[in-house]
Order: C-alpha cells, then structure tokens, then sequence
C-alpha cells in the first residue's frame, strides 16, 4: 500500500487554517465596525445633546447673572437702596394638556425632601454634593415649601437639583431683587387719596383719646383757668361762651357769642368732633389729632406755681404718646395740636423758677409734632400762627352770606380808627403816636382801652366803630399779634399793620401772601420818627381801591372765622376747616419727601417765617425785606428773650382788657 508523501497534506492543513484566521479577522472587522457605529451614535444623540442642553443653560444662567449685575451697578450708581423682594408665588403658563407638559419635568423626592421641590421649565440634573456650591438659581418658577423654610424661597428657570438635607443650608441662592420701592407705614394714608370714589380719601384724621385730665377734667376746675377771669362761663356752649343779645342792631340775631380771646383749645376741639373724615384707624389717617387744652394747662400755673407745675402735664402727654403705636408711624411728625395762647407761653428757655411758661415747645417729642397757636414764633419749624376766635359763630353758610352783603351796604364815616390803650413803659411801641394822630384828626376815630374804660370792654361798642370805619389800625400788642386784627376785618374794615410779625408771617394758611390786596403797611420807625401822617398816607388811596380792598376783606371773613362746634356750613371752609387742611398738606408732603428720599438738608430754622413766604415748589430762602423786623435776639436762641417772656406777661395783666 502505497502512503501519501508529507509534503502534500501540510498544504492542505494550512489552508483550512488560513481560513479560519480570515473568517476571525471579519468578525472582528464587523465588531469593530458596530462598536463604532455605536460609539458615533452615542455621541451625536447623547454627549452632543447634553453638552447642548449645558450650555443653553450656562447661557442662561450667566446672562441673568449679567443682568442682574447690571442692575446691582445701577442701583449703586443712583444710590438707590437694596431692598429685599417679600416672597410671592407666581405660575409659568401651561399648555393645554396640563398633566402632560413637555417642558416641565419635576422631581420625584421623598416626602423629607418637599420642602425642596423646585418646579421649572428646565430639564432635571443630578448633581453630587461636591458640586452644590456653584449652582446659581435664578428667575425661578413657584416654589411650594413649608413656613420653617419661609426665607429660603428657590426662584430659577435653570433646572432642579436633588440634593441631600445634610447640605441644605448651602443649597439657597437667591437672586439679588429688581428696583423696587421700600414700603413705609403711612403708605396706605397716602392712597386713600386716589380713590376718587371717597369723599374723605386724603383727609382722614384720627384723634387720640386722651385720659380726661389732659381736657375735660380741666372745664371740671375752670375757676382756675385764669388769675382774673371766671372762665366758667367762657367754656359754655362748646366754648363759645354765652351768646351775645342784638340790642343796639350791630350784630345778626344769631351766632354771636361773647368769646374768650383764649378759648381756642375747646372750639378747636369741638369742631374737630364734627369733622366729617374721622376714622378709627391710624394707618389711613392724613394726620392725627391730640386734644390737649395746652392753653387752659398753662393758665392755670402761670402766677404763684413752680416750673414742676407748670411742666408737669406737659411730660406725662409726650410720656403718653410716645408709647403709642401710631406715634411709631413718623415718630410724631403727623401729629398736631392746638393751643389758644401765644407761642411764648411754652417756650421756657432756663430751668429758672423766675423765667416764664413752661417748656412744652422745646420737649424733643413736641418738636417732632405741629402746635397750632394764635401766635408763632417766627424762628421756629414746630408752631403755626392761627386766628384769635372773634364773636362771630355762624351755623350755617347763609349765615356768613348775609352777614358779608350786610358789610358791603354800610356807610363808613371814619377814614380810619383805632381801639387800644397805650404803652407807656416800652419805648418801641407807637400807639402813644396812634393815640395822638387820632385825636388831632378830624377823620380818625378812637376808642380807648386803658383800664376802667367799660366801653373797650363792650363787643358792641367795638363792632360798631370797626363798621363804620374803612381802615382800622393794627399795631402790635403786648407781642406782636392782637385780637382786634380779626375782629375789624370781621366789620369789613381795612387793617393797617406796622410790623410784619403781626399778620403777614403769622396767618399764612389763612391770609393772602400777597398783602397790598387786603391791607396796608407802614413800618413803625416811620410812625416813630414821625416821618409819616397815617391820614396823608390813607387819604392817598382812591376810592376804587378802597373798595376793591375791602371786598377782599370781606370774601375773607369764612376763612377767619370758627363756626358753631355744634352744626356745620354746608360749603363754605371756616378757619378750623382751613387749618386742618394745611396740617394735612403738611403731612403728605413730608411723607412724599420721605418716600422720595428728600431732605431739607439746607433748612435754617432761625429763618423759618422766610419759608412760609416762598412760593410754590420753591425751598431756597435769601434776603428779605423784613430781615431788619426779625432780627435774632440777643440771647442768641432765636427761641424767646426777656421782651418776648415780658410781652407774655403783660398779656395777662392787660387779659381783662379785651381790646388792649
């Protein structure tokens, strides 16, 4: 048997093996062939669409953050100051099919981790702990969380990171709020005034009530009111006094009262109980009303009584207010009261028991408040000049309407007239030339007021020469204003001042600025030199303007005169309504400044009389005319002075003269 030689089966077996190492070769051609293809896919539908999700969202992110930089830069360029935005809950809009939004997703976390949802319009990203503290979460949609985590509200459109407790502290990135407005308490007052469909929006007061013994305990014990005068019967018919009979024709037959000077405390008080806008709630008020009788205090202490009296009731009030809440509103700055005396009487400078008044104006919580008084100091912010009550009451507007056509018809005999007594210890005082002009003059009428003298003592007798009279001269009293004043212009009867502090820097709520409309002026160095004949000077004025003249006196009469507590006019504004006013406009402007963020950085308070002169919209005061008439005392307080303290006094010893 023959065998095949070797040679001739080794091709055979490396052939079939060849075959083999060929086959593996397209196997792992073809595998490596899939893991590619697999690999691109992968990439281009995973890595590439990640990395494109990333960046919209760094995109995002780093352009809010830009933005808000810009507004942080804005904020601090206009020095307006950061507030923080209080937490609100606001929704994304959703498609119709609400269950099924495509561009929401939310989280699911365990009932630990609600007070972490964070719902937004972003797709979720896991993050490790590690990389917590670069999230920046911004413009973000509602967050629901419980009270506890109240302060770390999460807004964002960026999407939502599962994090753990342990690192919750860290995980809250608040945004940096937009411009906003800081709020303050008496922001609701101020837009009361915007609904037009409240007749009282804007003009709302509230009135503290105030324990009795501030007020009405003070008319239980009015026999000791004043050293020289029963007050009792002044303080009848809500202050008015006992009403006044028209035997001799020279009043109307109704509302006519025989008015104490000082009885403004209680007619102020009473109007203010009839005030149509009163509210029980401060938070809308346009200014808040304290009835203390600061006035009839004062009397009751000023002879015979030590500065602990005459103080005392004035530091239990600030004691008392101060530990209101509505004083915590503007720290008193919109509170207001009023006291039928001169501003001198609370003006105590010393701790002396010889110096006069008590201290009530110089308390720091009083200087914060606006004390209403028949006359100011005209080198002090915190007081405001308003009328002396005349005798004239009136119930209702016909009442005023008769009355002024009444004063247009009369027939006026005197060219002018004076009713006073003189000053013989002040050397400054003119009404001894006053006195001497009118008895020289043949056209010059003059009541005396010197004591004993019952006709000065007699409204009547008073009305009826300020009626027939077409100028009244006005100097100044025992300080710089008098009664007398109002009651001529009350008759129709053109005043002739000679100091400015009398009328024109006292009554600036209530009297024109513009004085030449309804008065005349001469200065008393003229009338002391002798420089000037009052009856040359009147006659020069033609009878057009004298009776252009006193009809504005008389289209003033509303605005000068207090109407009965007890009734209202129906159009017409008397000198409570005028007042009230100008206390609200006082108020909301400080308010609007204070939101505005204004200051009155270059206020002179020694300069105050100047300001209420300025016109509209105007905050800058120069030189003035009438800078020689205020010259600083020599004290060098600008506050009071011995004259000042001496005129107080000598007010009360002349008080029973009614027209002194």
């Amino acid at each position: 048997m023959r065998r095949r030689p070797m040679g001739g089966a080794l091709p055979d077996l490396m052939e079939k093996n060849a075959s083999k190492i060929q086959n593996s070769r397209i196997c792992c051609l073809a595998s490596l062939s899939a893991f590619f293809w697999f690999l691109l896919l992968y990439f281009h539908f995973v890595v590439l669409a990640d990395n494109h999700n990333s960046n919209n969202s760094y995109d995002l992110v780093q352009s809010t953050v830009n933005h808000e930089s810009t507004l942080i830069h804005i904020n601090k360029t206009l020095d307006i100051p950061q507030l923080q935005t209080p937490p609100r809950k606001f929704a994304f809009p959703k498609s119709d099919d609400h269950d099924h939004d495509t561009r929401t997703h939310s989280i699911e976390k365990s009932d630990d981790d609600h007070d972490h949802d964070i719902h937004t319009r972003a797709s979720p990203i896991e993050k490790s702990d590690d990389d917590h503290d670069r999230d920046i979460h911004t413009h973000a949609s509602p967050i629901e969380k419980s009270d506890d985590d109240h302060d770390h509200d999460i807004h964002t459109r960026t999407s939502p990171i599962e994090k753990g407790d342990d690192h919750h502290d860290h995980g809250i990135h608040t945004r940096t709020s937009p411009i906003e407005k800081k709020t303050f308490p008496f922001e609701r007052a101020l837009r009361t005034a915007d609904n037009e469909s409240d007749p009282c929006g804007g003009r709302y007061i509230y009135v503290h009530d105030l324990p009795s013994r501030f007020n009405e305990d003070m008319l239980k014990e009015c026999k000791s009111l004043s050293l020289w005068t029963n007050m009792c019967k002044f303080t009848t018919n809500a202050g008015l006094g006992p009403p006044l009979e028209n035997v001799e024709g020279v009043f109307s037959d109704t509302g006519w009262y025989a008015t104490n000077q000082f009885a403004v405390d209680v007619i102020f008080s009473n109007r203010m109980k009839q005030y149509e806008c009163l509210t029980q709630d401060s938070s809308m008020a346009a200014a808040i009303f304290v009835p203390f009788y600061a006035g009839f205090d004062i009397a009751r202490y000023l002879w015979g009584y030590n500065i602990s009296m005459r103080d005392a009731a004035s530091l239990e009030l600030v004691d008392w207010l101060m530990k209101r809440p509505e004083w915590n509103l503007m720290n008193g700055r919109d509170h207001f009261l009023v006291a039928g005396r001169i501003t001198w009487d609370f003006r105590r400078l010393s701790e002396e028991e010889s110096d006069w008044g008590s201290k009530l104006l110089f308390l720091p919580a009083a200087k914060n408040m606006s004390m209403l008084v028949v006359e100011s100091s005209p080198w002090n912010a915190n007081d405001f000049g308003i009328p002396y009550p005349t005798y004239f009451h009136p119930a209702k507007d016909a009442d005023v309407f008769n009355w002024q056509d009444r004063m247009r018809r009369l027939e006026r005999k005197w060219l002018f007239s004076f009713a006073g007594a003189p000053r013989p210890g002040n050397p400054k005082s003119i009404r001894g030339q006053l006195i001497d002009q009118c008895r020289s003059s043949q056209v010059g009428k003059l009541l005396e007021c010197d004591f004993g003298e019952s006709k000065c003592h007699s409204p009547s007798s008073i009305m009826q020469m300020f009626q027939s009279s077409h100028f009244c001269l006005q100097p100044q009293g025992d300080s710089y204003t008098r009664r007398s004043a109002f009651d001529s212009m009350l008759a129709g009867c053109i005043p002739v001042f000679f100091h400015p502090g009398s009328a024109y820097t006292q009554y600036t709520w209530h009297l024109p600025k513009n004085y030449t409309k309804y008065s005349v002026f001469i200065p008393e160095n003229d009338i002391l030199k002798g420089k000037i004949s009052i009856e040359e000077r009147l006659s020069q004025i033609s009878p057009e303007q004298v009776k252009i003249m006193r009809e504005e006196v008389i289209s003033l009469i509303p605005r000068l005169v207090y109407a009965d507590p007890r009734s209202k006019l129906e159009t017409l504004k008397d000198a409570f309504d005028v007042s009230v006013q100008a206390i609200i406009d006082k108020v909301t402007n400080l308010r609007k400044d204070i939101i505005e963020g204004h200051t009155d950085e270059n206020f002179i308070e020694e300069n105050s009389w100047k300001y209420a002169l300025l016109d509209e919209g105007k905050h800058e005061v120069g030189p003035h005319e009438w800078d020689p008439f205020f010259s600083k005392p020599k004290d060098g307080n600008g506050d009071s002075s011995d004259s000042s303290a001496e005129a107080a006094k000598n007010s009360w010893k002349n008080e029973q003269g009614i027209h002194s």
